[in-house]
Order: structure tokens, then sequence, then C-alpha cells
């Protein structure tokens, strides 16, 4: 009975199933054939693979959201399968002249309503990095709830704690027994 299933599914999928083994050792020898011949092609200081078609290797960029990258595309008219090693460099400067200057509905960008100036931006790489960290030092400075729950490097939004968050080596509700 079992025979006939395994001969049924040769016949359906062309081939046997391969082992578990098989299948690592062929995946390793993709992705180092992978790694060999792979472009890489850097835009505002980040490496993206050329593999990748444009639309999800502008997401490799810290700021860059699946939004901004439809974005991106739709205001310089570049296809959205378009590989990033098919990029022309007068395509990569639109791309990144326009990332610095990015013109899209307030909505859409990371920093609305800036607590300082009362503005919206968007923020990208190391710059949005260091706005997070002030906003922590902020709450913290200010002992809102929020800033509390930074500083005792619990979960901020919400989360349970007496099953998790157990990594950073506070265990909140559950005491060992004493033998």
């Amino acid at each position: 009975m079992a025979e006939k299933k395994d001969e049924q599914k040769e016949k359906k999928f062309g081939k046997a199933e391969e082992s578990k083994e098989a299948k690592a050792e062929r995946a390793k020898a993709y992705k180092e054939k992978e790694e060999n011949n792979e472009v890489l092609v850097r835009i505002l200081g980040y490496d993206i693979p050329g593999s990748r078609n444009l639309y999800s290797g502008l997401t490799r960029i810290k700021g860059v959201s699946w939004s901004i990258s439809n974005a991106i595309t739709l205001k310089l008219a570049l296809p959205k399968s378009k590989k990033i090693s098919e990029l022309s460099k007068d395509e990569i400067a639109k791309i990144e002249h326009f990332l610095r200057n990015i013109t899209v509905p307030d909505y859409m960008k990371n920093r609305r309503n800036d607590i300082l100036t009362g503005e919206s931006k968007h923020y990208l790489s190391s710059d949005l990095d260091v706005k997070r960290e002030f906003d922590i030092k902020r709450l913290k400075e200010i002992k809102s709830y929020k800033g509390l729950r930074h500083a005792l490097k619990l979960p901020v939004r919400g989360q349970r704690t007496r099953s998790h968050f157990r990594s950073k080596g506070i265990a909140m509700g559950v005491k060992k027994k004493a033998k």
C-alpha cells in the first residue's frame, strides 16, 4: 500500500522525495554558488543583492518600507520586476536623489509631527537610529510608563511577562520550588 503511494508521488512529481541531508547539501551548494557570483549594488550605503527585483531590493535600505519602495517605482516610472543589477548609474542616482528629498504624503513618512519641530520628515539609515535613541532617552527622562519599561528592559507595548521575555535574566511571575 505504501509502495503504491510512493510510486504515485514519483509519477506526480517526477522523482522520489529527497532525504533531508540531500536537500541540505543541495541548498548549501546553491548558496555558495550564489555568493560567488552575486553582484552587489550600493544604494545610500547599503549593499543590495543584484538578483533581487527593485521592489523588494529597496526594502533592504533601513527606513524604506514596502510602501515607500512602491512610491519610488511609481514616481520614477521604473518597473518593479526589474533586477537591481540591471539598473543604470543614472537610475541609481535618481533613486538616491528621491530618497534624500522624499516627496510622499505625510502619512507615509516615518517621523510625523516631530515633537521638537512639528514637521513631518522621513529619515533613513543611521539618522533613524539616532532619532529613535533620542526618543527613548526623552521618555526615560520624563519618567513616562514607556520610559520606565525601557529602563527596566521589559516589554513596552503590553506583552505579557509571565511566560515570555525571560532571556534578559529577569523572571517575573514564576519562582522555582526550594528543594
